[in-house]
């Protein structure tokens, strides 16, 4: 018997360890992947490649990929191959180059490469993640949401909450312990984003835990499994379809999906309907889709989960993005007091000749608050880096580089905002790097934190609309400094995709 369980344990360990030699050599000849295509990469190291372990990170994932990016344009490099565990992508560093993937060759690089699961995560089959003709499809028939007629219809709304912010800010300047003005700011685009998409009014000011705030807080956390997770649906989805794995909290899933389900369900027996994002999506679901910019319809309508997809991602972006930019606007201008009193002056200057009323054309009369905004989103780029899928094998112009179909590749818009070729001392906040003037000398893809191509972000006048009706209820009328509680200079977080400050960002408020 003992001989007999030697000889087990011997035959165990010769498996092992050929398993072992095996996998490893596999390794070994995937890290060999770039060299053989005499391609120019950086070094990796097995088995997370150039990336950092998904757990226990030092980095943002955001900050790692501006680093690689300003490390290969320290090399001289026009692209780089890197690996990202076992997923092999390509940097691309030139602009032009960034221009010609996300512009001219669209076409051949349509899909982001997202991660969806529709059966157990149906939220993830949204707008920003979907892939090819459904994702043309969809883009075409919510474009008119974002006209200018449909956000004017809406701007109502943002000035309404924009009034309840500053009576709420009146409240508190006399807060020694100051205001967690991201906090604050993520109540204001809560409210905002909860009536505009989904006709629902949250009174997040009032009830800071209300649901909407809940579960769009919850959203965004991230814990150890759910970093695991999510490098396992990245590197390999298929594998994560079959073991279930959702990118989605469940219960936040279910809070969207069941509030879009009842209030559809409510629109349609009482025969209601208003101006917002959801109405839309229910005029899709019943092939009754606007004809706006020529579009006949396909004949398609939307599920209710697909329905539940587009207002999760409406609320996402529109909620996280411009707080986050709002944020960090104020926290600059707060430490710049110059930049602070001309972005007030501007807007006092503003509302005189509008009689005193924050008006939809007033906001487009702002002209400097859009280089402070321009700026923020330079330093902290909300999306610091995009990526697209091959679909076929492509040759990249005047270079002896073909990329090969299904490769992933990468545009990281924080090292663009951060090359110090392109914007002298970049960590600097100068928002006259977005004068008209200084605008000119620059290539047109040195700043693109909406993305750009076709598949631009869909709401970027809205979020940026949404941002200057924010800084205008608090700038107006209201001195910000910063509160001793905010770490200076600002440590960001290492879990959160989007740029957030570890501790906050506290300030103080005093009344002009």
């Amino acid at each position: 018997m003992a001989l007999y369980f030697g000889s087990y344990l011997v035959g165990l360990l010769a498996v092992v360890t050929a398993l072992f030699v095996v996998g490893y050599a596999y390794i070994l000849h995937f890290y060999q992947y770039w060299k053989r295509r005499s391609i120019p990469y950086l070094e990796p190291a097995a088995p997370w490649g150039n990336v950092e372990r998904p757990f226990w990170r030092t980095v943002s994932v955001g900050e790692e990929m501006r680093d690689i990016h300003l490390e290969a344009k320290r090399r001289g490099l026009k692209i780089c191959g890197i690996y990202n565990m076992m997923q092999v992508n390509l940097v691309l560093i030139d602009l032009d180059i960034v221009k010609q993937v996300l512009t001219k060759d669209f076409n051949n690089f349509v899909d982001r490469g997202v991660y969806t699961n529709e059966k157990d995560d149906p939220l993830t089959c949204h707008l920003f993640a979907l892939s090819g003709q459904r994702w043309r499809n969809l883009r075409i028939k919510m474009s008119p949401t974002f006209t200018s007629g449909k956000m004017k219809t809406m701007f109502s709304t943002l000035v309404s909450c924009g009034e309840v912010l500053e009576k709420y800010v009146e409240g508190h300047i006399d807060n020694v312990e100051g205001l967690d003005v991201k906090e604050v700011l993520g109540k204001f685009s809560t409210d905002i984003i909860g009536c505009c998409a989904f006709g629902i009014e949250c009174n997040s000011f009032k009830d800071p835990n209300s649901p909407f705030r809940k579960y769009g807080r919850e959203a965004f956390e991230v814990s150890t499994l759910d970093l695991i997770e999510l490098a396992i649906a990245d590197n390999f989805p298929e594998l994560a379809r079959k073991l279930k794995i959702t990118t989605i909290r469940r219960d936040v899933s279910s809070f969207f999906r069941k509030v879009v389900n009842d209030t559809i369900a409510y629109r349609q027996k009482n025969n209601y309907a208003r101006n917002d994002f959801l109405q839309l999506l229910i005029e899709i679901m019943n092939n009754k889709s606007s004809n706006e910019d020529g579009f006949k319809g396909d004949g398609k309508s939307l599920t209710m989960d697909e329905a539940a997809a587009q207002c999760f991602v409406f609320f996402l972006a529109g909620f996280e993005t411009s707080s986050t930019t709002m944020t960090f606007a104020l926290y600059e201008m707060a430490q710049h007091q110059d930049v602070q009193d001309r972005v007030r002056e501007e807007i006092k200057t503003v509302l005189a000749k509008h009689d005193g009323q924050v008006t939809y054309d007033s906001l487009s009369e702002l002209k400097y608050m859009k280089q402070v905004i321009d700026e923020t989103l330079r330093i902290y780029s909300p999306v610091p880096f995009i990526t697209r899928v091959a679909a076929e094998d492509y040759k990249i112009p005047q270079e002896d580089v073909v990329i090969e179909k299904g490769t992933k590749v990468v545009v990281a818009i924080q090292g663009i905002h951060m090359d110090e070729e392109i914007y002298e001392n970049p960590l600097k906040f100068d928002p006259e790097r977005f004068s008209d003037e200084n605008k000119k000398g620059r290539h047109p893809y040195a700043h693109i934190p909406f993305g750009e191509g076709p598949r631009i972000c869909i709401g970027e006048r809205f979020g940026i609309m949404q941002t200057k009706v924010g800084l205008t209820s608090i700038l107006k009328d209201f001195r910000v400094t910063l509160n001793k509680k905010t770490q200076n200079p600002l440590r960001l977080s290492t879990r959160a995709f989007v740029p957030t400050a570890e501790a906050g960002v506290w300030v103080n408020l005093e009344r002009l």
